[in-house]
């Protein structure tokens, strides 16, 4: 059965990249989320750039990454739920986010070279196509995120264990 919000086909679905976020606020029918930390960020290389990661300015980075869910999926602030994406919508906007801006970097370095024959406009060809990649990347960002394409959807509620719950395996 489909978890209320949820554009998937069910819970198990194949080729869905699945993470937790809580629930920071509840307005007018809609729940606002932050994605969680994973316990691997704090040995992550990349630890300091990413938006996620363990450093002073986590708070105000998380605040930037909160995103919507629409609908009424009966959540409360704090609790913990599973959201995913699926693997083509990842493909897509990393595609998006960084080919486009490559391919048109690319091909204006060979347009200014191959047009003006000289090392100079070649480059401010690579710059203008780059500007330009950007600029169309931007474009189709907006677009999908207008259709809702690149949203992770709800999949569940994550699962709680009660605060005075010993340790058993059938708990996980």
């Amino acid at each position: 059965m489909d978890a209320p919000g949820s554009t998937f086909p069910d819970s198990g679905t194949h080729g869905l990249i699945e993470g937790f976020a809580r629930v920071v606020a509840v307005d007018g029918g809609r729940a606002w989320l932050e994605p969680e930390e994973t316990t691997s960020c704090g040995t992550c290389h990349s630890a300091g750039l990413c938006s996620i990661g363990k450093d002073g300015g986590n708070a105000k980075r998380l605040a930037a990454k909160r995103f919507p869910l629409p609908g009424d999926l009966d959540l409360r602030v704090g609790e913990r739920v599973v959201v995913g994406i699926s693997e083509g919508t990842l493909l897509r906007g990393a595609a998006t986010a960084y080919g486009l801006p490559l391919v048109t970097l690319l091909a204006g370095g060979i347009l200014g070279q191959e047009v003006y024959r000289t090392d100079s406009m070649a480059a401010a060809g690579a710059v203008a196509g780059l500007v330009l990649g950007l600029g169309l990347a931007r474009l189709v960002a907006n677009h999908l995120s207008a259709r809702g394409v690149l949203s992770p959807r709800f999949l569940r509620k994550a699962y709680a264990a009660p605060s005075d719950a010993a340790c058993h395996p059938e708990h996980g």
